[in-house]
């Protein structure tokens, strides 16, 4: 495994071992989250990737290590407290029964609420901005159920921006967008991520993760097969070994960034990829 020198997290974990009932997806995975980077986890299907945000969020919790957010374990922050720190946007989401644009976005504000504290004008703004960037404003009173399944993910994603939390955690936030409106989240988070927010995001478009990611984790099997800038990542042979895929590499001749051509002949090799081979027939 390749990786860069250690470097500076807020968000990190040590040693997770991470599961479903009795079947484990991470074993003994360190991993640390450089702060105010833009960071994107890529992978085959079922390698890992959301297990892992899941558990960095506290969605899950690991059967062995920790997840560390400033040096302590996250289990010993409150529930509130947390949600002030990190932000996760989930792979699936159900709103209630009936509930409007703007009272879900508005839910994104619920961390900064107590007896003492209730809505403010910071907590309306923090709603009004959400709604802006994600181009919600003029639709804020029609009821989440009506809307399409792209315009359900822009509510989505506009909630966890109202929570403006330093740490937001993305699980393939553009699925069900269109081009036109990946591309439109992806450029707010990286203009997010220029205000100073440290960004994690699962994505599956390779592409995508070398021209906005600024830190890139690979995953295959539960593992860490490389981590670094998108340079020193999505090379031919980091895309083999985590996707069995044979590619070319150029430069994006917009951004100069790596940009993955998949080669046509016998693109798969199951036969020089390490790991477990049926797995990989089963999912093609």
């Amino acid at each position: 495994m390749t990786a860069d020198p250690v470097v500076p997290g807020r968000l990190s974990g040590a040693g997770l071992d991470v599961g479903y009932d009795d079947r484990t997806i991470l074993a003994q995975l360190d991993v640390t989250i450089p702060d105010e980077s833009f960071t994107v986890i890529v992978g085959p299907n079922a390698c890992g990737k959301s297990t892992l945000l899941r558990s960095l969020s506290r969605l899950l919790a690991p059967r062995g290590g920790a997840v560390l957010l400033d040096g302590k374990d996250v289990k010993g922050y409150g529930g509130k407290e947390f949600a002030r720190e990190v932000g996760l946007l989930p792979q699936q989401s159900i709103a209630p029964e009936g509930i409007t644009i703007i009272d879900l976005v508005s839910r994104g504000r619920f961390p900064y609420q107590t007896m003492f504290r209730q809505w403010t004008d910071a907590d309306q703004a923090a709603v009004d901005f959400a709604l802006q960037v994600t181009r919600l404003t003029d639709l804020a009173q029609r009821r989440v159920q009506a809307l399409s399944g792209g315009q359900r993910q822009r509510v989505w994603i506009a909630m966890a921006l109202a929570q403006q939390t330093p740490i937001l955690l993305l699980d393939e936030p553009t699925t069900y967008l269109d081009l036109a409106h990946q591309i439109e989240v992806l450029e707010l988070c990286t203009t997010l991520n220029k205000s100073g927010t440290t960004l994690v995001a699962v994505l599956h478009d390779l592409n995508q993760a070398a021209r906005y990611a600024s830190h890139i984790i690979a995953m295959r099997g539960g593992e860490i097969i490389a981590e670094g800038a998108p340079a020193d990542v999505i090379t031919a042979d980091v895309v083999h070994r985590t996707f069995g895929v044979r590619a070319r590499i150029i430069a994006d001749p917009e951004t100069d960034t790596p940009l993955v051509i998949p080669l046509g002949d016998g693109a798969v090799s199951f036969d020089e990829v390490p790991g477990d081979t049926a797995t990989l027939r089963s999912r093609q």
